[in-house]
């Protein structure tokens, strides 16, 4: 059978429901799509992709993993488009390694992190998580505890990476009226200009100089365990730290030692092992907001990533470049 214009989505009927039922409107009629239940498993899906043809595989979550030697198993397959993050538990390096164009859902979640950056700015200056232990556990009145908040208007931000989220969380803060800065390497004088935010040339500089940090660093082979209790503890006392990046960027011990002293406010999304263990000395704090690295797209903007595969999709057939592609070497920095 010709592979020429048909996709295989292989995903739960829950996952086409949140990514790609919504976004439909913006599928090419041209384009045949075949749905196929991710369930029962890899051998059905290769056996799905021989009888279909299909020059593309639509995938989420639920898909099975692909063997390492997918392209010699099913010859027609030639590109994976992922409506979801990381793509580690689905596709194989040697795969990509041997020719599989991948993308993921690349920079379209950026805002929905930037907001849920700003939710735990917000609970840590407004010491939610005491206030919720006082009034839910300890079942008292926490005026006490009210006394202890503070505003983010006018606040020093700092942010630790000027990617995307970055730059979708100043147009968040704009209300707020913060004084922002930034330390990004690597991104251009203007990226900053721009935007109002002054640039930092070193991180010690950016953590010293704000009363929030915002940490939405990447993880590269540089930046892993490079937030470390030394750098932690520049922050001035009473401020707050926020991850919503990659939790190997931070050094958790060090995290954690300087979160039990009490002198900053924690946000944090994720962590250098997820699950997070029970037994995570970070867990039960007064001083520390957590949340299970669900900073990504709420369940009503999975659509968002839904359009994004369908137009990167039709970029596919028509010959156009194909975003947010994940080579071996962007492989390798996922988590």
């Amino acid at each position: 059978m010709s592979s020429t214009r048909r996709v295989l989505a292989c995903m739960a009927p829950e996952e086409f429901g949140w990514f790609l039922e919504p976004a439909m409107g913006g599928w090419d009629a041209s384009i045949e799509l075949v749905r196929c239940e991710a369930k029962p498993g890899i051998d059905h899906l290769i056996a799905k992709l021989n009888e279909t043809g299909a020059a593309v595989l639509l995938t989420a979550w639920s898909t099975p993993k692909l063997p390492a030697d997918i392209r010699s198993r099913a010859p027609s397959l030639r590109y994976l488009c992922h409506a979801c993050g990381t793509i580690r538990g689905i596709v194989p390096r040697e795969a990509i390694v041997d020719g599989l164009l991948v993308s993921n859902w690349g920079s379209v979640i950026s805002r929905t992190v930037a907001e849920h950056t700003l939710v735990h700015i917000l609970c840590c200056l407004r010491r939610m998580t005491e206030q919720q232990l006082a009034m839910h556990v300890d079942r008292r009145w926490s005026i006490d505890v009210g006394e202890k908040e503070r505003s983010l208007f006018e606040r020093r931000v700092g942010m630790h990476g000027f990617g995307n989220v970055a730059r979708e969380l100043v147009k968040l803060l704009a209300p707020f009226g913060c004084s922002i800065s930034a330390f990004g390497p690597f991104d251009p004088d203007e990226a900053f200009t721009s935007r109002g935010v002054s640039r930092c040339t070193t991180v010690e500089d950016l953590y010293a100089g704000s009363e929030i940090i915002a940490c939405v660093a990447p993880l590269t082979p540089e930046t892993r365990g490079t937030v470390t209790e030394r750098l932690l503890r520049l922050i001035p006392e009473g401020g707050a730290f926020v991850n919503t990046g990659r939790g190997a960027v931070v050094d958790e011990g060090g995290l954690a030692k300087v979160a039990k002293e009490g002198r900053l406010q924690f946000g944090l999304d994720v962590f250098e092992k997820e699950p997070l263990p029970k037994e995570s000395p970070l867990r039960g704090l007064p001083n520390v907001s957590l949340t299970a690295h669900c900073a990504g797209p709420t369940p009503d903007r999975r659509q968002d990533c839904g359009r994004y595969a369908i137009v990167n999709i039709g970029a596919f057939f028509a010959g156009r470049k194909v975003e947010s592609v994940i080579d071996a070497t962007r492989y390798d920095l996922q988590t």
